[in-house]
């Protein structure tokens, strides 16, 4: 990063992070208002902690439950929910897609007009002009880091796409992060949530808009990850590996804020928003590949040292050994897929003949214009192949 370079680093109010952390509940929704829009998931996810924590403040508070990821007509219903309630603030209780149906409806609940002005791609984009109602955001899964970020992802079956809702006004105001919630988390929510978090951090180290704030956090995040999340796959009882994976997410969700990610993200949108399968899954058949066409790329370039030495260090935090290439990281990063029991891109349900239409969409997502080097149609491809 050049010296005349000018960063900025924005996120929530208030982050308080640590085992019991949920409990500060009672504290903070004194000074938010009596009456809350609840958004919760379908019911995995017990809320009875929130809602008597809740009870014993005092405030009274709407359940909103969201069964998938948000589409558009659950923001809509939410939105309807909280204005017919007269709730002054919204809680976020459960997972990344949880989190963004909060941040989602908090933004509508102060801002003029429908949702699809607001939209990426699919709708107008407009700017978000007033800040968000206030809202506490809970995350019960270590992946998305969304409890401290600026967009929210909105699924569109219609145009099978996922596209975000953006803007630094709609970054929750205050954000809980509590490892002890993600210990019910089953294995393979572990796996695909886990592979979501190490794929922020890696992606947002590397991405062309990192800068050293970012960094310190990506490369904190990389060696915290790498050492627990199969750990923690192994057993949800070890409450030091949630700890770790806890602080992954809330790192990704810090650096991708703040820097942005890069090619596994810009497939992963597109490939969402056209096959149901878990985001995180996503990232972990695509990561290894982006990662070593990328340091493929890079090489070729006189300029891009820097770049390339990020995905040698990245090869020494995972894999502990000083004296990793940028291809031990890429087979360790493979090899973890598999012990997590992820497969490939095949058993989502893609077909070959679905590569064109995925790297179509991928190419004008925000976050492929800030993957280090740009890739082209035959590299994207090849990545592809490699991870079906």
């Amino acid at each position: 990063m050049g010296l005349k370079n000018i960063f900025e680093f924005v996120t929530a109010d208030r982050i308080i992070f640590g085992i019991g952390a949920v409990e500060k509940i009672r504290s903070i929704v004194k000074d938010f208002g009596n009456n809350a829009l609840l958004v919760c998931g379908g019911g995995s996810v017990p809320i009875d902690k929130v809602s008597d924590l809740l009870e014993e403040s005092d405030v009274s508070f709407e359940v909103f439950r969201v069964e998938d990821e948000p589409e558009i007509e659950d923001i809509n219903a939410g939105l309807l929910m909280a204005r017919a309630s007269h709730c002054q603030f919204v809680i976020g209780f459960g997972g990344g897609s949880v989190l963004d149906t909060g941040k989602a409806i908090s933004a509508m609940m102060t801002n003029p007009g429908d949702i699809m002005d607001y939209l990426e791609v699919i709708g107008a984009g407009e700017k978000i002009e007033n800040p968000a109602a206030r809202m506490i955001a809970i995350p019960t899964t270590a992946g998305t880091g969304t409890e401290v970020t600026r967009n929210a992802v909105i699924s569109s079956p219609e145009h099978y796409v996922k596209v975000s809702m953006r803007s630094p006004l709609m970054i929750p105001t205050v954000a809980i992060v509590d490892p002890e919630l993600t210990v019910t988390m089953p294995p393979s929510v572990t796996a695909s949530t886990g592979m979501d978090a190490l794929t922020q951090v890696i992606e947002g180290y590397v991405s062309n808009k990192s800068n050293p704030m970012t960094d310190a956090l990506a490369k904190e995040g990389i060696k915290r990850g790498s050492r627990s999340l199969l750990k923690a796959y192994k057993n949800g009882e070890d409450l030091n590996a949630r700890y770790d994976m806890a602080l992954t997410s809330l790192f990704g969700g810090l650096v991708l804020g703040n820097s942005g990610l890069g090619a596994v993200h810009g497939f992963a949108g597109p490939i969402g928003g056209m096959f149901h399968a878990p985001h995180g899954a996503i990232c972990a058949c695509l990561l290894p590949y982006v990662m070593k066409y990328n340091a493929m790329e890079l090489s070729k370039l006189d300029d891009m040292q820097d770049i390339q030495s990020k995905y040698e260090d990245i090869a020494r935090w995972v894999t502990g050994d000083p004296s990793a290439s940028v291809e031990n990281g890429v087979a360790w990063v493979e090899t973890l897929a598999q012990q997590l029991e992820i497969p490939g891109l095949r058993a989502i349900g893609i077909d070959k003949h679905n590569f064109g239409d995925i790297i179509e969409k991928s190419k004008v997502s925000s976050s492929m214009q800030k993957n280090p080097v740009k890739l082209s149609e035959s590299t994207l491809e090849k990545i592809l192949e490699e991870a079906y």
